[in-house]
């Protein structure tokens, strides 16, 4: 975890600078500087104390996958692919998928690294399992 950086230039939602960051390769959640609660999605102010003083820092990557459910498509229109909650190690949880494994090996409690990728319409945090999943 680096030092917290302040993004957000006046008028510019923190939705749009943790956005920005993303499609430029950077990972980032808040960081209250008034009271030091980690926050996840990006707000204006900190739901813990209230305060403006949100600045952005670079999480570990590392977390474990708190809930999975499979979301169950045709084949044509590209198959069935996992939602799962993922609580990062700096104590926020966010929605994404696991990729690398077929959905039905997502398991709640593995361990998974988040990685940045990139695609038309702006860049997304998906998560690598760490751990190859029980058979």
């Amino acid at each position: 975890m680096t030092a917290p950086v302040r993004l957000n230039p006046a008028g510019r939602s923190a939705q749009r600078s943790y956005q920005d960051e993303l499609d430029h390769g950077r990972f980032r959640i808040q960081c209250c500087g008034a009271c030091g609660h980690n926050n996840f999605p990006p707000r204006e102010l900190c739901p813990g104390c209230g305060s403006p003083d949100l600045k952005w820092l670079q999480p570990s990557g590392g977390g474990s996958v708190y809930a999975v459910t499979t979301v169950r498509r045709k084949q044509e229109a590209g198959g069935d692919y996992n939602v799962s909650l993922i609580d990062l190690d700096e104590g926020v949880r966010m929605m994404s998928r696991v990729e690398g494994v077929a959905p039905s090996d997502v398991r709640i409690g593995i361990r998974v690294r988040a990685r940045i990728l990139q695609q038309a319409g702006g860049a997304l945090v998906v998560f690598d399992p760490l751990e190859e999943p029980a058979p």
